[in-house]
């Protein structure tokens, strides 16, 4: 009879806390939660390694040193999520109580390594392209903003719609605005290499493409406290082995190799007899490397062979999979190609994105983000959006300020508070009141007070510093004129330009973020936009 496994449990639980109010960040539209639980995304090591958290990564890597990778099954939400795609898997099996049968592999070090060795050197040449691509917290936040949140905001509006069938108005219509095609594509690209890992290979995600994962297990294989084996009183049952979603756990020569264990403990809870044991053993061998040193059977060398080619077909299944979808992504850029040369191009010259406040620099924006998109779920504007490829490669997936229908509150810093890396810096709100991210550019020969001589001065009355303001054109028209030295480029005036498709008055991103005279308080004006827009 099995001993009730506390560990597990403990585990269990500590992995809902963190996950569930991640999740919910992330997919709260109607910002209900409290902000602090941003203060959970600052436990990510990726984003604490580009943000120079330096006492975080210290601590994350204590942690492994002690207790083994217990990141990789609670803190890290891709990797909880990971373990919910394979309990879902796991439903309806007709195997011994729906539970799968994993069997031990040999760890792919030369990948894994290699991945690392390369993220790591081009990141400090300022490429976090790889970062980018492979942190485990940056693709969950971006499926949970493309394909979760969408999820639940079209539920909300379905029971919108029943609810005011019976008069009732508790709920009401929300707009997806803020999910892009690259950005859905790019997260069903994400959630799809994470389902077929998880289908075929359990964690191999975690322990061969994850440089986060790559990092924990340099530590963890030294770990104190770790999983290992009483053998006398191990009954070579295997089912440990069986259970072990890292693979890592090889019951014939009764190893465990800590560098890939994820301390989910399910292979505890598996064990009858004790044989299996999460206990204070420090130890400087690599106990999962003491069995390679035996000489496998003709019959051993033909499993392991067997299995190096279902590795290899797993990987080319992964890719096979993703390739449809890479061209659909394509299909999409082309989609967006349209909006992206207006955002980029007028009079021919070539704009950069407006980055959002706090971000200091174009260049060092580009280096510290990872695309995680918390602040576009937290924008309460909705005016940063996800990026494809038409800012380049090295700016995909990273936010944008884009005034499509709306602008960028006065003082408002809620994208600065959220982001865990520091890409977006904490801004005051008379900090924010007096950063400059680019400058409204006026052009007269699309204005309608020029070409259809008539009144309008919308981009005039939604200007909070007067930056923008009118002066006499003809007769008794008047014509916006920017002042540059007052304006912060929130962009009011082009959300409200009435022109289309090209606006009148657009705001130019500034490279490099700069600082203005906060207006006299008259000047200060709070903009209150009707249904109309005047």
């Amino acid at each position: 009879m099995k001993k009730p496994n506390y560990l597990k449990g403990l585990r269990v639980v500590l992995a809902i806390l963190i996950f569930v109010p991640i999740l919910l960040f992330f997919v709260d539209f109607a910002d209900v939660l409290p902000d602090g639980l941003h203060a959970l995304l600052h436990l990510q090591i990726m984003p604490a390694i580009l943000g120079g958290m330096v006492g975080l990564v210290v601590f994350q890597l204590v942690l492994a040193l002690l207790f083994g990778r217990i990141y990789c099954s609670v803190i890290c939400p891709a990797g909880v999520l990971q373990d919910i795609i394979n309990r879902v898997f796991c439903i309806g099996k007709k195997k011994k109580k729906g539970v799968r049968r994993f069997s031990y592999h040999k760890p792919l070090n030369i990948l894994r390594y290699s991945i690392l060795g390369l993220t790591f050197v081009l990141a400090v040449f300022g490429m976090i392209e790889l970062c980018t691509l492979l942190d485990p917290y940056s693709n969950f936040g971006r499926i949970a903003n493309n394909l979760f949140r969408p999820v639940v905001m079209w539920g909300n509006n379905l029971l919108a719609d029943g609810l005011a069938r019976m008069d009732n108005y508790t709920l009401y219509h929300v707009t997806i605005s803020n999910v892009t095609v690259f950005g859905a594509l790019s997260a069903l690209v994400a959630l799809l290499v994470f389902i077929i890992m998880v289908v075929f290979r359990g964690r191999l995600f975690c322990n061969t493409l994850c440089p986060v994962g790559t990092l924990l297990s340099l530590v963890s294989r030294y770990s104190f406290f770790r999983i290992s084996f009483d053998k006398e009183a191990c009954t070579h049952c295997g089912n440990c082995e069986h259970t072990c979603k890292a693979e890592a756990i090889d019951s014939k020569n009764l190893t465990v190799d800590t560098s890939r264990c994820v301390d989910c403990f399910n292979c505890v809870s598996s064990c009858a007899k004790g044989g299996l044991q999460y206990r204070f053993k420090p130890s400087f061998k690599k106990e999962a490397e003491v069995a390679y040193v035996q000489t496998d059977t003709p019959q051993q060398a033909t499993a392991t062979a067997t299995n190096s080619r279902r590795t290899f077909l797993t990987a080319g299944a992964t890719v096979a999979a993703s390739l449809p979808i890479v061209s659909a992504i394509a299909e999409g850029v082309e989609k967006q190609r349209g909006e992206g040369k207006r955002q980029r191009e007028r009079h021919g010259k070539k704009w950069p994105p407006i980055i959002p406040p706090g971000a200091i620099s174009l260049e060092r924006f580009k280096d510290v983000c990872t695309g995680c998109q918390i602040c576009v779920t937290q924008c309460p504007s909705h005016v940063l959006r996800p990026t494809g490829l038409e800012y380049g490669f090295d700016y995909m997936l990273k936010p944008r300020v884009a005034y499509i229908d709306s602008y960028c509150n006065y003082e408002c810093t809620v994208c600065s508070e959220v982001c865990p890396t520091q890409a977006i810096k904490p801004l005051t709100k008379e900090e924010k009141a007096t950063t400059q991210v680019g400058v409204a550019t006026f052009f007269i020969n699309r204005c309608i007070v020029n070409t259809e001589e008539t009144d309008c001065g919308a981009c005039s009355e939604h200007c909070p510093t007067q930056a923008v303001h009118m002066v006499p054109y003809k007769g008794t028209l008047t014509i916006p004129q920017v002042n540059p030295d007052l304006c912060i480029g929130c962009g009011g005036c082009e959300s409200i330009c009435p022109v289309r498709p090209m606006r009148a008055i657009i705001i130019k991103a500034n490279e490099v973020h700069k600082f203005v005279e906060k207006p006299k308080e008259e000047e200060v004006k709070k903009v209150e936009i009707d249904d109309f827009g005047f």
